[in-house]
């Protein structure tokens, strides 16, 4: 296992009445290091924050975090804002929290079907293959932390990836997040199917461009003004291309495993998991202006929920697909951090 270690002094650790919490300075320790996967030759690319001289005992406060179709979880879950990240704010309050890219992502191993055309190979990273990445992950922090199971955070298609692992590893899970949660597709937001469909290659690529545009899809010029702070969407972009150095003509490549699993699976009525197999507590959360996966999907899944001990939904106001990084970020880590820290959610306090 190769790793590096870093401190980072947080001089302004800002945190808002709802976190019952002044400003005051904290030191958070980072380390990235790789996990063998178990295909053969790769190598996942992981992030540990915690207080430092603080190592978490109990999977109650661990959290372990995976991305989306496209873009890494590096970006989206430790990116600072007013000097402070996601990963930094749940490190401060006593998280040792992880994430992890699965093949294909960020600076995990890209397979070597993405290193040739596109169209040279079918697609390649489907969920299944996620799944087990992201199971490499957990079992790596069962080892270092020596505990039986930790909490588990999937953002839009890592909301099925970390599903279809806790369907199957209920016992590894103590907790379930799934943020902005995929399920079945409706047909007016389905992809085409029919003979104007694009072959799909192993692969995609996507600009910088396009991805301020789907960020903001649906989103009225009124409701964007101050949605996102300034310099973060610049600043987002430029550490998340930084990922992939053979990105095509300045295009980030992601792979399309995720689009051949919505086409053949999630708007076809096939799930690709069974959400009355997870028997643990879950919390789904979303936001209002979300227009990758609708709300629809949020309440189809939470429906499906049928053998958990507890579930919930919260609904954000004011907010896209991307709410992590926006002006109300601060409501979406209370929420998360509410749930997880709750011990008895029928109890009276």
């Amino acid at each position: 296992m190769r790793y590096f270690t870093r401190i980072i002094l947080s001089f302004a650790l800002l945190l808002t009445q709802s976190f019952g919490a002044h400003a005051q300075n904290t030191k958070i320790e980072s380390e990235d290091f790789f996990v063998p996967s178990k295909a053969p030759g790769i190598q996942l690319f992981m992030r540990h924050k915690h207080l430092t001289g603080v190592k978490a005992t109990s999977g109650e406060k661990i959290l372990l975090f995976v991305h989306g179709a496209t873009y890494p979880a590096e970006t989206a879950f430790d990116l600072p804002i007013e000097g402070m990240s996601m990963m930094d704010l749940f490190a401060a309050k006593g998280y040792d929290v992880y994430l992890v890219d699965v093949r294909g992502y960020g600076r995990s191993t890209r397979p070597p079907e993405m290193d040739v055309p596109a169209q040279d190979n079918a697609p390649i990273v489907h969920t299944a293959d996620a799944a087990s990445d992201f199971g490499s992950a957990v079992d790596a922090i069962l080892k270092r932390h020596n505990v039986p199971k930790i909490n588990v955070m999937g953002w839009s298609w890592g909301t099925s990836i970390v599903g279809m692992y806790t369907s199957l590893n209920n016992p590894k899970v103590n907790r379930l997040v799934m943020f902005a949660p995929m399920w079945l597709f409706a047909k007016e937001t389905a992809l085409p199917t029919g003979p104007t469909a694009v072959k799909l290659g192993a692969y995609r690529t996507v600009s910088k461009d396009s991805a301020k545009a789907r960020w903001l899809k649906g989103v009225t010029p009124e409701q964007a003004e101050g949605l996102i702070p300034p310099g973060v969407f610049e600043a987002w972009a430029e550490a998340t291309w930084a990922t992939d150095p053979k990105a095509t003509s300045g295009n980030l490549r992601a792979p399309n495993g995720v689009i051949d699993d919505v086409m053949t699976n999630w708007q076809a009525d096939k799930p690709m998991y069974d959400p009355s197999k997870i028997t643990v507590p879950t919390f789904l959360i979303h936001a209002e202006w979300d227009a990758d996966l609708p709300l629809y999907q949020t309440l189809g899944l939470f429906k499906a929920l049928t053998k958990t001990p507890y579930k919930r939904h919260v609904e954000l106001g004011e907010g896209t697909h991307t709410v992590m990084l926006e002006k109300n970020r601060m409501q979406f880590f209370r929420e998360i951090l509410g749930f997880l820290d709750e011990r008895d959610p029928l109890a009276l306090k």
